[in-house]
């Protein structure tokens, strides 16, 4: 066999290995390393659901899931009409006022809603009111009509804000009367 030495200088003997030398070690980082993994931090895996549907039987279907991109909160300022504990006569029309402020990241929109979460109805018009649209961050004022019932007593009505799916959120609002029997002259 000839000497092909004359072709190429030496050094190249040393840069064409340094070359391989480097690939192979670069090669060993796609070798996979064991390592343990923390099964309390980690996110489990959730395999898709496999959904049939007439027109397509036994396609797969990824069934996407569902993320928030704001939070919802709702901060109580204060009582702007009817104080808590505050004394109405029997039967009177009640105009029940909260200051509040959108402390959360969502808007509200007609989605929103206030519903009734403890105590009593007080003559108001539906269990379920539309809670006023607001940005977040703005203060907003949150009104009620309410009846004093005709008998006297202490009456208390617990008011929650609502999402567009329909989860709580916030501080609830109440309305706290004390009803005396009306005066007639």
């Amino acid at each position: 066999m000839p000497n092909l030495r004359w072709l190429y200088p030496p050094w190249v003997d040393l840069v064409v290995l340094t070359i391989l030398g480097g690939i192979l070690t670069g090669c060993q980082n796609l070798v996979p390393q064991r390592s343990v993994i923390d099964y309390t931090t980690s996110t489990p895996f959730i395999p898709p659901i496999l959904l049939t549907t007439p027109t397509q039987p036994n396609h797969l279907f990824f069934e996407p899931t569902p993320t928030k991109q704001c939070e919802d909160n709702l901060s109580f300022i204060g009582d702007l009409t009817v104080p808590d504990g505050s004394q109405v006569p029997a039967n009177a029309i009640i105009d029940k006022r909260w200051e509040v402020i959108n402390s959360g990241t969502c808007d509200w929109d007609a989605c929103y809603h206030l519903r009734l979460i403890a105590g009593s109805l007080l003559g108001a018009n539906a269990s379920e009111q539309p809670l006023y649209p607001a940005r977040s961050g703005a203060r907003a004022v949150l009104r009620i009509f309410f009846q004093a019932p005709s008998e006297e007593g202490r009456y208390r009505s617990a008011w929650q804000a609502f999402d567009p799916d329909d989860l709580p959120f916030g501080d609830p609002i109440f309305i706290d009367i004390e009803v005396i029997a009306s005066s007639t002259p």
